[in-house]
């Protein structure tokens, strides 16, 4: 403890957000894996297994729309306590009678979850921005980086405790011990976290809701796509087509998943040093490494796509596929996570983060659904199609942004100008 005082306050608070961060990614990864394997093997169809997501990520959208302003009226230390708690009562939602999980019940208790998840991340991520010092863009790259990165490695081992769980000691028992477990973490964040975080200087009109940078539009709309892309063949398509065609068991699945979000979160901590962007022309250089990575990106899901027509050993293409679209989606993901600190305001930052996240939520949505659905009716080639034009829009969105050489610190100073 006594080391943990000599830190500076603003590392201190970084890792507080980071240990509640970390904490909640445990439980969403195994809440999801639970879900999904435990109603596909009570006998749902993909599409319906995927509409079991619906809520989750609709309200996903709403509140990281809504959250962005709370957090800078009331704190993103609110934002951050509330998101815990709803994930807790999520939780404990879905540990009654087996009788009692229809359809309907499960939706609800996942919109509830969907709502803690992203209040939760847009609180975090939006107080990495407050915690680096202004002008410092490789720091700030760095910290949201390890913080996305490691959130992601988080979420892959979550993937595999909730196949365990699932395995070992039933749905109901794992969802009491994911909510006992998201408990003691909230109340240690309830007595180290600061008060006041984010909070806006000044009251945050319910208008501004909808960005009127250009830049956090652009790059909402490249998130949107790049997210969808995604989920449109990972979040439903892939369990199900390894469960369903190759007939791998539920360990089986959830491990492999969990080894491929922790590859993928460990690339996206170690982003910066792949993506040296930090410097005078760090507009500039983003702008150009977020269309070329994005090209880069859609031509894996097209030759993964092209390898399972060819005939091609399904379990082989996908593995090795699946290793080369982690490497390059954590590469595109942890560059925007780093443009949009960069581009957003100082003054109210969660508002533009909200935003941004707002897009990430709507693309997730619509990359369930259509997961789900194209593999219902086409099969995985189709929705590996689907991801590669997804990804090309990304790119195309990307194109759009500013590419000048001004600093973050004028960007910062045109926002607080807008805002008076």
């Amino acid at each position: 403890m006594d080391q943990l005082k000599q830190l500076p306050e603003g590392v201190r608070q970084y890792m507080v957000v980071t240990m509640a961060y970390w904490s909640f990614t445990l439980t969403d990864g195994a809440l999801r894996m639970m879900v999904l394997l435990y109603f596909y093997q009570l006998g749902f169809s993909a599409f319906e297994v995927a509409m079991l997501f619906v809520l989750y990520e609709l309200f996903g959208v709403i509140t990281n729309l809504l959250g962005g302003w709370i957090g800078a009226r009331f704190g993103l230390h609110r934002t951050l306590f509330a998101g815990m708690l709803l994930q807790i009562v999520a939780l404990l939602m879905l540990t009654v009678p087996e009788a009692w999980l229809g359809v309907v019940y499960v939706m609800l208790a996942q919109a509830l979850s969907g709502i803690a998840k992203d209040l939760n991340k847009m609180s975090a991520k939006s107080s990495v921005k407050l915690l680096v010092p202004e002008g410092q863009s490789g720091r700030l790259f760095k910290w949201v980086a390890a913080l996305t990165g490691s959130k992601n490695a988080l979420k892959g081992v979550g993937f595999f405790i909730g196949s365990a769980l699932l395995a070992w000691i039933g749905f109901r028992a794992g969802m009491l011990a994911m909510a006992a477990w998201i408990g003691i973490f909230l109340l240690l964040s309830l007595l180290l976290l600061r008060r006041g975080l984010g909070q806006a200087k000044m009251a945050t009109p319910f208008s501004r809701l909808l960005s009127k940078s250009p830049a956090v539009n652009f790059l909402s709309a490249a998130r949107f796509f790049l997210f969808g892309a995604r989920d449109i063949w990972f979040v439903v398509a892939l369990p199900v087509f390894l469960h369903g065609v190759l007939g791998w068991s539920h360990v089986q699945i959830g491990s492999f998943m969990a080894l491929w979000v922790i590859g993928y979160g460990i690339v996206q901590s170690l982003a910066p040093r792949f993506l040296r962007l930090a410097g005078d022309d760090s507009a500039r250089r983003g702008k150009r490494a977020a269309v070329l990575w994005a090209i880069l990106l859609a031509a894996s899901p097209a030759l993964i796509a092209l390898g399972l027509a060819q005939g091609l050993s399904p379990a082989e293409t996908l593995i090795i596929g699946l290793g080369i679209f982690g490497f390059l989606f954590a590469l595109n993901s942890s560059l925007h996570s780093w443009l949009i600190l960069e581009h957003a305001r100082a003054d109210g930052v969660s508002l533009d983060v909200g935003f941004y996240y707002m897009a990430n939520a709507a693309g997730r949505l619509v990359g369930t659904v259509l997961s789900g659905l194209v593999y219902q009716q086409q099969g995985l080639i189709a929705c590996l199609v689907a991801a590669t034009a997804f990804i090309l829009l990304s790119a195309l969105l990307a194109m759009a942004l500013p590419g000048g050489n001004g600093s973050r610190k004028q960007r910062l100073q045109s926002g607080n100008a807008t805002q008076t």
